[in-house]
């Protein structure tokens, strides 16, 4: 009962939101480095033009309070304040209801926010960490700034599970910018070739490869770069050598020493083979990338 509550209230400040913040608050320049780039599919902005949101500016949006007690990139009890995702998206995107957020890092991560997680987990873009501004915000578990920006939850419980991954809370930092783009555009980039029905493995391995692996590699200008291997690679992989493929994401460092892909020890047969049946829909696609590849 009181999650349904909680949810209602978030949509109601949303709500209010979009009518309460006109999109002049997007500038053309950058005054100061921790301004956040805000791009995409913008509300009376040029297709393809970034614009900028200063500290100023998000802070004049509604603000949020939490206490949140399950982020891995804080100590439990942290208070986080900032404005909700899905505030910005309605304020700024050309189609709202159609729109959701990637957030970008300064590594090249991405972390995709859909509808249907925006409307479940209300993901807030963090201004303040117990009260204080990112001048004194903790470092992160890897000794760098968790700034400019980092995403945060009210609480987070998973609202799916396939096979033997469940959904997870999608918590980047070091973010610095936000894209607010089509569902369809982004997410057809990695669409598997073919027409399979929902319970298919080539279906399930879809929906764990565009929560998980689309963090960090990339599809026709889609995706993150973080780990230099593109979606076409890893295809190659799984069609070539299943094995080696399987052992990349059960333990990636067992097969490239120093890799930062974390490790899915936790995945079972079942769930490794729908991933390899997805990637192997890009097969055709791979094996031309191999062949371009030779010298």
């Amino acid at each position: 009962m009181l999650r349904a509550i909680l949810l209602l209230l978030f949509a109601a400040t949303a709500s209010a939101a979009q009518t309460a913040i006109p999109t002049a608050a997007l500038h053309e320049g950058r005054a100061s480095v921790g301004d956040l780039e805000v791009g995409g599919e913008l509300r009376g902005v040029p297709g393809g033009a970034t614009r900028y949101l200063r500290d100023e500016d998000l802070l004049h949006m509604p603000q949020e309070t939490y206490s949140v007690t399950d982020d891995s990139n804080l100590k439990p009890k942290t208070e986080v304040s900032g404005v909700a995702l899905d505030t910005l998206v309605h304020l700024f995107a050309q189609s709202p209801d159609s729109a959701f957020a990637v957030a970008i890092c300064y590594d090249k991560y991405r972390a995709n926010y859909p509808r249907d997680y925006l409307d479940t987990h209300h993901p807030l873009l963090v201004l303040r960490i117990n009260g204080q501004l990112r001048d004194h915000w903790p470092q992160s578990e890897y000794g760098g700034s968790l700034g400019p920006y980092l995403i945060s939850h009210p609480f987070f419980k998973p609202a799916f599970k396939v096979l033997s991954h469940e959904d997870e809370p999608q918590v980047p930092f070091g973010i610095t910018r936000i894209e607010i783009r089509r569902e369809a555009q982004v997410f057809g980039a990695i669409r598997p070739r073919g027409n399979w029905p929902p319970d298919s493995p080539v279906a399930q391995g879809y929906l764990i490869a565009r929560q998980d692996c689309f963090r960090c590699h990339n599809m026709h200008g889609e995706g993150g770069t973080m780990a230099g291997r593109s979606w076409l690679e890893l295809a190659r992989i799984a069609h070539e050598d299943g094995e080696r493929f399987r052992h990349i994401i059960r333990n990636p460092a067992a097969v490239t020493p120093g890799a930062k892909m974390p490790a899915h020890a936790d995945y079972d047969d079942a769930t490794l083979d729908a991933l390899r049946s997805y990637f192997n829909t890009f097969a055709a696609s791979g094996a031309s990338l191999r062949r371009r590849q030779k010298p």
